[in-house]
């Protein structure tokens, strides 16, 4: 999730200041170990907005394999087991449409892993 209005605001168009709000990092359906996903170089990965897909594409599309990032990360903090370790996203983002495409409430948003579920999130305004 991304407050893109809040992001674009501040000064340098800063990413991290956008993504940290209080339900922002949703995870789940489930976490899984390595036994779990034989190659997790081949996952599907869908989003959709209220039954629109907007995001599909597959873990072999990262630039940097799983054993390299998990390696580079732990060269610069300890990782400890149920660490996440957050990639990006694939193309489609909503503010990169065209037109834009931004969530509005009511909306529901569903990521999909191959192999590992469905998360879904219904989307609320908080009135912050």
């Amino acid at each position: 999730m991304s407050a893109r209005d809040y992001q674009i605001r501040k000064p340098g168009g800063q990413w991290m200041s956008g993504k940290t709000f209080d339900t922002f990092a949703p995870l789940g359906p489930a976490l899984v170990t390595k036994e779990d996903i034989p190659d997790p170089h081949v996952l599907t990965i869908t989003c959709t907005v209220s039954g629109e897909l907007l995001q599909s594409s597959n873990t072999k599309h990262l630039i940097f394999s799983i054993p390299d990032i998990v390696a580079y990360c732990s060269h610069i903090f300890t990782l400890e087991p149920g660490d996440v370790i957050a990639t990006g996203t694939p193309g489609g983002v909503g503010f990169a449409r065209k037109p834009p495409r931004f969530l509005k409430e009511g909306d529901v948003a569903v990521l999909e892993i191959q192999g590992i579920g469905a998360l879904r999130n219904p989307v609320r305004n908080d009135g912050r």
